[in-house]
Order: C-alpha cells, then structure tokens, then sequence
C-alpha cells in the first residue's frame, strides 16, 4: 500500500492536459494501485493522475455502488444525457464546495489495467464523479465551472 501526496491548486500541474497513456506496463498497474490506495486514505470517491502529480489519463473511481473500484486508463466520455445540478467537493481544493451543472447520465469507455477496452455508465454520483475527474484530465477544476463556490467548515457544512 502506497499512500501519494495528493497536490493542492493552485499547483500548476492541476490545470495541464494530461497525455495519453501509451503502452500499459507494471509502473501503470502500480499506479492505479497508489491512485485508489490514496483515494481511499483520503476518504474520496475518485482520484485522477494529475492530482498526484502525474501528467497520465488515468482516473479511479469508487462511489461505493455495485461497480465498487472503477479504474480507467485514457477514458473518454462518449455520450451524456439529462442533467443534474449538485455540490461537489475535490481532495486537491479543501475547505471549499462548489454547485456545479453536469449531466445526469454519462457512458464513459477506457482501458483496464489489462489493456481491455471497458465500458461503464452511470447516473447521478458516478456520472458526477467519472465527469469531475475527466475534468481532471483536461486541466479543468470544478471551481472553473461552478456556479457557485464556497467555503466550507472542517464538519462538512458551509460557513456562513
């Protein structure tokens, strides 16, 4: 079990394009693994690369549904329907909560850490969740897209 320093904004690397993975090797295999140690030290429901630091298209995911550990490697969102608006929070920027509009539904296709193409749709949290850290991948914060942004207390509720 590897524990990585999760990177905090306003880190450059945060707001990169992260590259494509090339070729699927053990070093990619040990990052996923770090990535959902780390995800889940940090009490998160999803991690992407750049968040540790590292300039890879490859995200992981567990919003503690059926699916349980999601890991992708260069997913891709290929369809989007309906829409939710909700709260988001991001382990790279604490203390803060943001109201961000995203769609309700989302397929997202990508690699295992096999290199076997997979396919997973998912509504409400895990279409919130695969949207956020593709975001990620692109450079994008939820802060650069909420609506609304605000601080929040160490208990979880907003301050006044």
């Amino acid at each position: 079990m590897a524990i990585r320093i999760i990177v905090n904004e306003p880190d450059e690397v945060l707001h990169q394009v992260a590259k494509e993975v090339k070729k699927i090797t053990p070093n990619v295999q040990k990052l996923l693994t770090d990535m959902a140690d780390t995800m889940y030290d940090a009490e998160g429901v999803g991690l992407a690369a750049p968040q540790i630091g590292i300039l890879k298209r490859v995200i992981v995911v567990d919003v503690g549904d059926e699916n349980g550990l999601i890991e992708l490697i260069n997913p891709e969102i290929v369809s989007m329907e309906g829409e939710q608006f909700g709260s988001e929070g991001c382990l790279s920027i604490p203390n803060l909560r943001g109201e961000v509009r995203r769609a309700m539904t989302v397929t997202v296709k990508g690699l295992d850490r096999n290199g076997k193409e997979v396919t997973y749709t998912g509504s409400e949290l895990l279409a919130r969740a695969f949207q956020h850290e593709i975001d990620h991948l692109n450079g994008v914060l939820y802060t650069d897209i909420a609506e609304r942004v605000y601080e929040i207390t160490p208990e979880g509720e907003e301050k006044e």
